[in-house]
Order: structure tokens, then sequence, then C-alpha cells
């Protein structure tokens, strides 16, 4: 889905057949401006995503991003400032907001994931853990807070889990599609997931692999597998790793750590539109 689908969707909803309270009760010809103002710190996401709301709404506004998207900011601090017809601020205020606190509170938890690991040669990767339709944009949101994205879906990278391993069979009938996969798709990378150390050293012997997930394994466990490994594949760890623990999980040498956290349970940020 494009942004403007995704805008005159969520506009669509909202405004259904017509914002009554703009249009009974605040007159055709008022003029007014606004700006967005952080109520508490975090970080830039969205600015041109929620520019282009008001602009949809009606092309005669006017909107001024006052921050770039990957910016900081503290409490106090405009973000967008908008002026024209004050029934279409009105109409697209809630529209505008709900975009922004949402992507900036994605890009701000990025930026705290990042800044827990600083010194360590660690990605931090987000998931496919994101809201229906809206995966495009928080994962852009990721990228303004300084992470790395993983795949974008099940189309452009291969990731066989344990149900995939299960339904697949032994190591033989998974190195015989292994294979015939890069046979027809050369240029796509594999990751398979370990559960536990011996799967790791039977995956380290298989033709066609290139990165290991290894998924709610313990700090020593992780820096056993890093040492089984001995740099041949791109480690990755996973699995319920939080902000308090990241820090330990990167000193153990994995190439990176993906965090569903980064999406999933994201809280908007405090976020306001203030008339002059």
């Amino acid at each position: 889905m494009t942004d403007e689908a995704l805008i005159d969707a969520a506009l669509a909803e909202d405004l259904g057949s017509g914002d009554l309270s703009s249009l009974h009760f605040i007159p055709a010809e008022a003029k007014a401006s606004a700006r967005v103002m952080a109520r508490e710190p975090g970080v830039m996401a969205a600015g041109q995503l929620a520019k282009r709301v008001f602009e949809r709404v009606d092309p005669a506004v006017h909107c001024e991003l006052r921050l770039a998207d990957g910016s900081a900011f503290e409490a106090g601090q405009c973000l967008l400032q908008v002026a024209g017809s004050a029934r279409s601020l009105l109409s697209a205020e809630r529209t505008a907001l709900n975009f922004l606190q949402r992507l900036c509170g994605v890009a701000t938890q990025a930026r705290r994931y990042v800044q827990a690991v600083a010194g360590h040669p660690v990605t931090i990767l987000d998931t496919r853990k994101t809201t229906p339709g809206w995966r495009r944009l928080e994962k852009a949101a990721v990228l303004a807070g300084g992470a790395s994205n993983h795949r974008m879906g099940l189309y452009d990278q291969v990731m066989l889990k344990d149900n995939h391993l299960a339904a697949q069979g032994d190591l033989t009938a998974l190195q015989q599609a292994l294979d015939q996969f890069a046979q027809t798709h050369p240029e796509v990378r594999v990751q398979l997931e370990c559960d536990t150390l011996e799967q790791v050293s039977q995956f380290l012997s298989l033709r066609g692999v290139h990165m290991l997930l290894l998924d709610n394994m313990s700090p020593a466990q992780l820096r056993e597998a890093v040492a089984l490994n001995a740099g041949r594949l791109w480690l990755e760890a996973s699995g319920g790793i939080t902000l308090e623990r990241i820090a330990e999980v990167a000193a153990t040498g994995v190439n990176a750590i993906s965090v569903g956290a980064l999406t999933h349970s994201v809280r908007a940020l405090d976020l306001g539109l203030d008339f002059d």
C-alpha cells in the first residue's frame, strides 16, 4: 500500500461523511496557525507523512517541517508548523498525530536499543512483528532511530524456523532443498533458526546457508555458538531480548540482535497540536 493510499484510508476512517464538529461550529472563513509540539523527548520520524496528511485534507494548507527524520528532540520543541483553514487543520489533526506519535515512538525505541549497545560491533535489527499495513512505515522509523531492517517480508530472504525445519525432514532432505534453492535463487540469502548448540553444529556443516538465528539462548550458549562458528556464518541472536540485557547479549560476539519490541509494543509519544 502506498503512503497516499494509507493516508486516504486513515482519513476516510476518521472523517467519514464529514467532520461535523468543524463544519457546523467553525466558520468557513476562519484561518489559524498551529504547531505540533513535543510533550516529551524523542526521535523524529514520519515528518513528511504527517505533512502530507494536512496537505491531503487541504492543498492550501501551508506546512513547514522543523526537524528532519532521525533528529532528536526535547519536550517543548516544535516538530511541524501548519497554517491555513481552521476547519482543515482540525480535520487533519488526529490522523496526522496518529501517524507521527506512533512512528516517532518506534524511532525513539530503536534509538534506545542502539545506544544500549554502543561500543559493541553489533547490528540492531527489527522483525516482521509490525502493524498490518504499516510495515514499510515502521521499518523506515526503525532506520530513523539508527537501527537496521531485517527482511521486509517472506519474499526477500529465506528464514527456516523451527516449524519449517520440523516439516522439512532430516538433514539430508534439507541439504537437497538448499542445493536446489541455490540453483534457482542464487542471490537470496538463507538463514536457519537454531534452538540448541547441537543444531548450530549440524547446520554449520550444510552448504548454501549464510546466517544462523540463535533463538532464546543464554549468554553462555551464545558465546559457545560464536566459538563454534569461528567466523564462518553471520550470527543473529533473538528471543525476548530486553533493553536491560541487550548489552550482555551484544558482548557475546554475535553479529546482530533482532528485537521485536522495536515495533510490536511501542508506546506512542506524547505529541500535540497547539493552535497559536
